[in-house]
């Protein structure tokens, strides 16, 4: 057990960094594609709500994604991040408190 720490505790230090960026730490960069090519807002909140987000209340443009403020089926506030060109979901983070 003490070797395998031996081991791995070095390299923490490096695993720390992208699972802190992951966590809400800079923008995520979905696409390099003008926004010209990417998916209508319109089109971007069905994939929201076909992904689990099924009462959009916002959708922007934030960096190279689209950034939605949605309720999830169990009214739990949602912010998601989604890929402009394909739809998926990038990112996503929800409240613990029911929204109306």
């Amino acid at each position: 057990m003490r070797r395998l720490l031996c081991l791995v505790l070095p390299l923490l230090p490096l695993a720390l960094p992208a699972g802190t960026a992951l966590a809400g730490g800079p923008r995520a960069e979905c696409t390099r594609e003008p926004q010209a090519h990417w998916m209508s807002r319109e089109a971007i909140s069905r994939k929201a709500v076909a992904a689990g987000y099924p009462d959009v209340r916002h959708v922007e443009v934030n960096g190279s994604c689209y950034e939605i403020e949605a309720l999830t089926a169990r009214r739990l506030q949602a912010d998601v991040v989604m890929d402009p060109m394909t739809g998926d979901v990038v990112a996503a983070s929800m409240g613990n408190d029911p929204q109306r």
